[in-house]
């Protein structure tokens, strides 16, 4: 009797749980053809694809350097506040839980006036040899 009772005690949660619970939720984050700034992506080009996804880590009251992507990317920010900025002065400010699909192509730089580390996942949509970004002086 006590390990029927057991059982009973120890399957009860789980069963309330799966009553009131969602197998899986999707939801949709970002879902576009524009870049944050309303440039229109550019197309894909040929050859092999490659992914890379990327966390990046902006300590407080670091500019990165200018820089350029020639392949689309998105990110999600984990922690903290950044700004992006391009060198012709548009700005996106993001914090925790925000996307951004970055330029492509275009120069411009994240800068992080936080108080702690901003933290972002980038994935980019690439093709072998292809450089992530290049650094502009």
């Amino acid at each position: 009797m006590k390990k029927l009772a057991l059982l009973v005690a120890l399957l009860l949660p789980v069963s309330v749980y799966a009553l009131d619970s969602k197998p899986i939720i999707v939801e949709e984050l970002t879902k576009t053809t524009k870049s944050w700034d309303g440039s229109e992506l550019p197309s894909y080009k040929k050859g092999q694809p490659e992914i890379t996804i990327l966390r990046i880590t902006v300590q407080p009251n670091v500019e990165l350097p200018w820089h350029t992507h020639p392949i689309i990317n998105a990110g999600i920010m984990v922690k903290g506040k950044l700004t992006v900025i391009t060198k012709s002065g548009e700005k996106h400010e993001l914090v925790a839980g925000d996307t951004i699909v970055e330029v492509t192509g275009k120069i411009h730089r994240g800068i992080n006036n936080g108080n702690e580390p901003a933290e972002i996942i980038v994935f980019y949509a690439g093709i072998v040899k292809t450089p992530l970004t290049i650094k502009v002086e």
